[in-house]
């Protein structure tokens, strides 16, 4: 799937400039002229975060941008290349690359009865994201009007908005000691046992990219832009965290002795163990990411002056 995903995505760019056979051009400044279609190529420096079950904010659990940690942000890096039709839209395949984290430890010294019972479960996660994307971007301010007209009166600033499809990996671990350990293959919630009911989950996986942002002309050959990014994720498993505590006696049923001990310690880690307890609630959970681009723009030639 995914090499059919990356295939696609470079047909569609070669595909939409192949349409390019007898567009006229405008001049930018007094140096270059731009055709209608150009490409850009570019690195990216991202800050991502993420909302699971596990850290957020100290209190009671809240929506979105209320409960997010900035604690655990982390820093990553990406590369991208696109092409622009008309200064207007423009399709951009892009690879990001990231971390995401959060721990219960974050309402420690809290004295609120919900915070106290996060902390108590007493779980954390980190997971690396790699993900490729195919983004359609759109500009709305030079979508529509006579684009021939344009002249070096034009704006260097341009807001847009985006989306799109991706394909990333993650693999949530969780510190135990010293070291940090894989936790899908120990089944924590019981996944794949036929006594839960639940189903395994993939570490590869399709998401759903959503944002804004805005493009900023430095130069004729240089784009500088800032944007936040939203995936919507189909599942609640990023974290390893989704529903309810197994029965321990399970894991030696399904795993090897060694990952049935390590699972018996890492599914159930309160501090003060309460039978019946709740691990987590089943919502999909989500990552995002704000971008900082430094992009080169291709196909703008000098008018010869």
């Amino acid at each position: 799937m995914k090499k059919a995903f990356v295939i696609f995505s470079f047909l569609s760019l070669f595909l939409i400039h192949a349409n390019n056979s007898d567009a006229q051009s405008y001049t930018i400044d007094r140096e270059y002229f731009n055709n209608p279609w150009f490409f850009e190529a570019g690195v990216s420096l991202n800050a991502m975060n993420c909302l699971t079950d596990l850290g957020g904010k100290k209190g009671i659990g809240k929506k979105f941008v209320k409960d997010i940690d900035l604690k655990e942000t982390h820093f990553g890096t990406g590369v991208f290349f696109s092409v622009t039709y008309q200064n207007a839209v423009a399709l951009r395949l892009e690879g990001t690359f990231g971390q995401v984290s959060g721990s219960d430890n974050a309402l420690e010294g809290i004295n609120d009865v919900a915070a106290k019972g996060r902390l108590n479960r007493n779980l954390n996660f980190r997971s690396s994201i790699t993900e490729i994307s195919s983004l359609l971007e759109i500009h709305p301010l030079n979508l529509f009007g006579d684009w021939s007209s344009k002249e070096t009166d034009q704006t260097k600033l341009s807001p847009y908005l985006l989306a799109g499809i991706g394909y990333y990996s993650f693999n949530p671990q969780a510190k135990f000691g010293n070291v940090y350990v894989d936790l899908q293959p120990l089944k924590t919630e019981g996944q794949g046992f036929v006594e839960t009911g639940k189903k395994e989950y993939s570490l590869n996986q399709i998401n759903i990219p959503l944002g804004a942002g805005v493009k900023y002309e430095v130069a004729p050959q240089i784009n500088l832009r800032l944007e936040f990014l939203y995936r919507k994720l189909f599942t609640d498993y990023l974290d390893d965290v989704s529903g309810d505590y197994v029965d321990p006696a399970l894991f030696s049923k399904y795993l090897t002795p060694q990952k049935a001990t390590l699972a018996t310690q890492l599914s159930d880690r309160q501090i003060q163990p309460i039978p019946g307890d709740i691990r987590g609630l089943p919502k999909n959970d989500t990552y995002f990411s704000a971008n900082l681009k430094l992009s080169v723009v291709i196909g703008r030639k000098r008018t010869g002056r």
